[in-house]
């Protein structure tokens, strides 16, 4: 059985999408897509809901031009945060998959029914073992996804205080030169003008 056209553009849509998620619940459409045009062409944004997140993170399926495309960012979005608003978020990116997209196209038609099943049917415990464990793994990702955004959290934190010392030493080198009268010095060596502002 083959797959219909609609879905065939469909997965052609997959691929040139990215899913990013640990995103602010203040960031809206625009401000998503100004900062992902950076990278490339915008066609689409679709916010998403996050199950398995707390509610203080959202996330976005955001379409570009082309695949090509859409791997470029998801490479250049692990190696560093993305600036959105002029705030660097550690936010996540990967491939879309056909599962995240909420109206999706049927790859063959088929129906499924859903029933509701009597205590005493012989499969009754099975399907509550299913139900528990489902309940089990998704209480298990919300805790790693949880533990995973902190660590991202304190890399973004230690890289930034990294920058902010290095800055301050660059500070007090120059004003150390300009107090031992080195700048002076420098400046009679050279023939140079500075403005003492």
């Amino acid at each position: 059985m083959e797959p219909s056209t609609e879905y065939v553009a469909f997965e052609e849509k997959v691929k040139k999408t990215i899913y990013i998620d640990n995103l602010s619940p203040q960031v809206t459409k625009a401000v998503l897509e100004n900062a992902i045009n950076q990278f490339g062409n915008v066609k689409d944004v679709q916010f998403v809901p996050t199950y398995f997140a707390s509610c203080g993170v959202c996330a976005a399926l955001v379409e570009m031009e082309s695949a090509k495309q859409a791997e470029e960012i998801i490479c250049e979005m692990g190696d560093s945060p993305l600036m959105i608003s002029g705030m660097p978020r550690p936010v996540r990116a990967q491939k879309a998959r056909v599962e995240m997209f909420e109206a999706r196209p049927k790859k063959h038609q088929r129906t499924i029914v859903c029933r509701w099943m009597d205590p005493s049917q012989q499969n009754f415990e099975l399907a509550k073992k299913i139900k528990d464990l489902t309940k089990k793994h998704a209480a298990e990702a919300q805790y790693i996804m949880k533990l995973q955004l902190e660590e991202e959290e304190e890399k973004l934190h230690k890289q930034q205080s990294e920058t902010l010392k290095t800055n301050y030493k660059k500070y007090d080198l120059i004003d150390g030169a300009q107090a031992d009268g080195n700048v002076k010095r420098l400046k009679a060596e050279y023939g140079m003008t500075l403005n003492d502002q």
